[in-house]
């Protein structure tokens, strides 16, 4: 009686919640509740595929496994090789719904930072929580996508929709040229109403956070040269300061001038000697020198992260101004090479995260508040930012991500996927011109 009683009062307190749902939306909130085996049994057949960004192999057996989810639920889908980029390819699935609907844009990735020699490779489920290369970031969040696509099929929510769906298989380590390697990205977002990112939500002190916004991510090249001679020369005329110097003045310069409110920047690796220089890929470096010798060259890398592209193109300027105040018998020089652009936040991204704090009302979860962006790194839909409204953080809550720790939420599943499924609904039974 006790138990029956309580059933009811749960019941009670939850009827103005699900009044606010239209019948439509409780069958697909239903459909994504009774389809949590099921994410997870395929979650984990995805996590024991190695697919990490240079095991092209594997990142094409992720493609082949998700193929079919998208094709059984309509999508039409076709796989971009990347070969020229030296990378494995993308998959692009799209669902052509009633003309003159908004159309959206869903984007992930099914490669991870784990290679093929890493030890970490398989899935362990712990209750709520499973342990796994790539469990959250970003497989983790393409479960996601399938869950909310999958429940508003059921629910008959799918049928008119305009969505498009781009998995790349490069996320964390994009393949070059960045323009081939991200060139179906960018044309996708040239046709879309609205981009939703799947990767990760963070979690902030037991609170879900919406993302708004990500920095952007470019890295630089800093090389100085100085005039070789014995040590005892050092500073004076004809001589001057020598290339490591050089080098220190232009970093202390940097950490001095440069810092601003959502900028960071750092260096990765430095050398310096008689001969220094990177090795191909500019993880390592090699450097040959004596106490008694001034140097005469010096290198170092780094990167930058910037809000907005005008931060970005300010704070460049910044640095090459800084490098070419040489000090006394030295030249130095920068190059940069950006990889991802930011995202900035805009008020047509704030305008999304209230739409979904309205959907979190109607499930009776909390509002989420917008997340810093340095708390994010960079990610694929910056480079559709300039062109569409878009929110990020629409896959599952993690911890340890890019680390042997790499913790997935199980229940976050449910949770993201009818955020993600009544936002998607919604929008897509909109015109692209802003009527119903």
């Amino acid at each position: 009686m006790r138990s029956a009683l309580a059933l009811l009062l749960c019941a009670l307190t939850a009827m103005p919640v699900m009044a606010a749902l239209t019948g439509q939306e409780r069958r697909i909130a239903a459909a994504i509740d009774a389809q949590q085996p099921w994410a997870i049994d395929f979650l984990e057949q995805l996590v024991n595929v190695n697919s990490g960004t240079h095991n092209l192999p594997g990142v094409m057996r992720v493609g082949a496994l998700l193929r079919p989810q998208l094709e059984s639920l309509g999508f039409t889908v076709a796989w971009r090789p990347m070969a020229q980029a030296q990378r494995a390819g993308h998959l692009i699935a799209t669902h052509q719904g009633r003309p003159g609907r908004k159309r959206l844009l869903l984007i992930g990735h099914m490669d991870t930072v784990f290679e093929s020699d890493s030890p970490f490779q398989t899935f362990v489920r712990r209750g709520d929580f499973a342990n796994g290369p790539g469990a959250s970031d970003d497989k983790g969040g393409v479960v996601v996508m399938l869950t909310a696509l999958r429940a508003m099929r059921t629910a008959g929510a799918l049928r008119d929709a305009n969505i498009e769906v781009v998995l790349t298989g490069d996320e964390e380590n994009a393949g070059t040229p960045i323009t081939l390697a991200r060139g179906d990205l960018v044309a996708a977002g040239g046709r879309a109403d609205v981009a939703l990112d799947f990767e990760g939500l963070i979690v902030q002190d037991g609170q879900d956070m919406g993302s708004i916004a990500r920095r952007s991510a470019g890295s630089y090249v800093i090389t100085t040269h100085g005039v070789t001679a014995h040590s005892s020369g050092i500073f004076s005329p004809g001589v001057g300061d020598g290339a490591i110097f050089e080098l220190a003045r232009i970093l202390a310069a940097f950490r001095a001038e440069l810092p601003e409110p959502d900028l960071t920047f750092n260096i990765g690796l430095i050398a310096g000697g008689a001969s220094a220089a990177f090795n191909a890929d500019a993880t390592g470096a090699s450097a040959a020198g004596k106490t008694n010798i001034i140097p005469g060259v010096a290198v170092a890398n780094g990167d930058f992260r910037a809000l907005t592209a005008e931060q970005a193109e300010r704070v460049r300027q910044k640095m090459q101004a800084i490098v070419a105040h040489h000090a006394p018998e030295t030249t130095a020089e920068i190059v940069f090479a950006d990889s991802y652009p930011p995202m900035a936040p805009t008020a047509g991204n704030r305008a999304l995260l209230a739409r979904l704090n309205v959907i979190n009302a109607d499930l009776g979860l909390a509002p989420m508040p917008e997340l810093d962006p340095l708390k994010r790194g960079g990610g694929d839909i910056s480079f559709v930012a300039q062109d569409v409204d878009g929110l990020a953080g629409l896959g599952t809550a993690s911890s340890g991500d890019h680390t042997p720790d790499e913790t997935v939420d199980l229940r976050s599943i449910s949770r993201q996927g009818k955020r993600a499924a009544l936002l998607m609904s919604r929008l897509s039974r909109e015109s692209r011109n802003g009527g119903s």
